[in-house]
């Protein structure tokens, strides 16, 4: 009897095995680490700037020697060199206020009724040199200490406006003319009182908004020292070079006879010259010198350039939207613009 022998079933194939797609050849990169192809930077666009100027240099010469030029190369040259020093004395002393005196010591040396607070801290802004890039962040912690918003308003207002270092380059600006001195001295610190007595009297909580935190936390004494001159100097600085440029063009390219009859005219020349110090936003160290360089204007109108410029320009009001809020600079700027026109106007009237 024969026995079935079961099949075995047939061995599995091995399993086929894929070989990776070839890839395609990749291209070295480029030494710069970007694509390949032109790329602007700095060295290309410095040298490219430089050939130019190589090439241009006899028409740039030939401009630059025309009278206009040089009389604008003059009165900018001039107004730079006499205000960088008091401008760097001012930021170096308002630094050091700002991180090294605690703002305690301010609060505790005014009166506790805000009354009588404004003008002390008004007056208070007579012995802080800075100039208003510095009042700002100073105002703000005095607040935080529990100062009265009145009377860290006057201070605000009054400390770029009537330190030593502002009223010393007035001086020098405007050599011979010590009225003009007292007369800065009275109407800046008219106009910060003023304006804290009536924040006492019409201003809401609601429409300011302290800072919620120091302006130094978190930092060294020493580098928050040179960072406050840093960013002052920056700023300062730049503003004292573009309020120089606008006081060379007036100088040298405005007709003589539209600044006569800007001058010429008493409402007109004050109006003109307060709008004047909003729009160039001269640091306060530096604004005399450019005020000086307006010789066709009247003492009163000088006045009001000098007085206006401290408390309110383009510069300024940024600071106090993002610092106190916007609801407060909307309120606070043409309410204080309207109080220092006004005063400079009276006080020019009565002392020059």
């Amino acid at each position: 009897m024969a026995v079935a022998v079961p099949e075995s079933p047939p061995p599995k194939p091995p399993p086929a095995t894929t070989a990776p797609a070839p890839s395609a050849p990749s291209s070295p990169p480029s030494p710069s680490g970007g694509d390949d192809g032109w790329h602007l930077s700095s060295p290309l666009v410095l040298t490219v700037t430089l050939l130019l100027l190589l090439l241009a240099q006899a028409p740039i010469r030939r401009a630059l020697s025309a009278p206009v030029m040089q009389g604008w190369t003059t009165v900018f040259v001039a107004v730079v060199v006499q205000a960088l020093p008091f401008l760097v004395l001012g930021v170096l002393l308002s630094a050091a206020v700002a991180v090294f005196v605690p703002a305690s010591v301010f609060a505790r040396a005014l009166p506790a009724r805000p009354a009588a607070a404004v003008p002390v801290a008004g007056l208070a802004g007579a012995v802080v040199p800075g100039c208003e890039c510095a009042s700002v962040p100073v105002a703000g912690a005095l607040m935080r200490r529990g100062v009265t918003p009145a009377a860290a308003l006057a201070f605000l207002l009054a400390a770029p406006a009537i330190n030593p270092i502002v009223l010393t380059a007035t001086a020098v600006a405007f050599p011979g003319r010590p009225e003009l001195v007292v007369a800065r001295f009275v109407a800046s610190l008219a106009v910060a009182c003023a304006m804290g007595w009536l924040w006492q009297r019409l201003g809401r909580t609601d429409w300011l908004r302290p800072p919620a935190r120091p302006s130094y936390e978190g930092r060294g004494r020493g580098a928050a020292f040179w960072g406050s001159v840093r960013h002052d100097v920056l700023h300062a600085g730049g503003f004292l070079v573009i309020g120089a440029m606008a006081a060379a063009t007036l100088k040298a390219v405005v007709p003589e006879q539209w600044l006569r009859a800007a001058a010429a005219d008493p409402v007109v020349a004050v109006l003109a010259l307060a709008v004047l110090a909003v729009l160039l936003s001269i640091c306060s160290e530096a604004d005399a010198f450019v005020a000086a360089s307006l010789t066709q204007f009247s003492p009163t109108a000088l006045l009001a350039f000098l007085v206006v410029g401290p408390m309110v320009d383009l510069k300024l009001f940024a600071m106090q939207a993002g610092t106190f809020g916007r609801g407060f600079a909307l309120r606070f700027a043409p309410a204080t613009f309207a109080v220092a026109v006004g005063v400079s106007a009276l006080t020019g009237a009565v002392l020059l």
